[in-house]
C-alpha cells in the first residue's frame, strides 16, 4: 500500500500473481506510486464468500469520500465476479476489467482525476498499451 496524494483509491483484485507483479513493475518505472492502493489475489480455490468480507474491509480502508475504483484481470472470471458484488456497497465503487500495466500505469499518471475521470483513463491505458507491431 502507498500513501495517496489524491482521494481516489484503487483496488487491484486478480488471479494469484498478476497484480503484484503489475504493481511490483509500476514502482520500479514510477518510484512510489500517488494513489493508495491494495491488492487482493483470488485463489482458483477461493471460496468468494469468505474475500467479501476482506473486499469490504479494503474498500471502506481505501475510501477517502470519493470511491474506489477497482481494476480486475479478466471479466467474468472470479476476481471481477467478486468485486461485482460491491457495485452498489457502502463504498462508491467503479470497476474496470482487463488489468494490465499500462492501464494501472496510466491511473497512476493520473492521480488527480475523479473516479469517473479515472474510469476512463483505465480503459484508455489499456487500450492504447496494445499496439500491433512489425515481426
Amino acid at each position: 500500500m502507498n500513501e495517496a496524494h489524491a482521494t481516489v483509491g484503487v483496488l487491484l483484485i486478480s488471479h494469484v500473481g498478476i497484480a503484484s507483479a503489475i504493481q511490483s513493475v509500476a514502482t520500479r518505472m514510477l518510484g512510489p506510486l500517488p494513489l493508495q492502493h491494495e491488492i487482493l489475489e483470488v485463489a482458483f480455490d477461493a471460496d468468494l464468500d469468505q474475500l467479501s468480507r476482506q473486499v469490504d474491509q479494503l474498500l471502506r480502508r481505501l475510501d477517502r469520500g470519493s470511491g474506489v475504483l477497482i481494476l480486475t484481470d479478466l471479466y467474468g472470471a472470479s476476481p471481477s465476479n467478486l468485486a461485482e458484488r460491491f457495485d452498489r456497497g457502502r463504498v462508491h465503487t467503479r470497476r474496470v476489467s482487463g488489468l494490465n500495466l499500462s492501464m494501472f500505469m496510466r491511473v497512476m499518471n493520473y492521480a488527480e482525476q475523479s473516479l469517473d475521470e479515472l474510469v476512463n483513463t483505465a480503459v484508455l491505458g489499456a487500450r492504447g498499451g496494445v499496439v500491433i507491431g512489425r515481426a
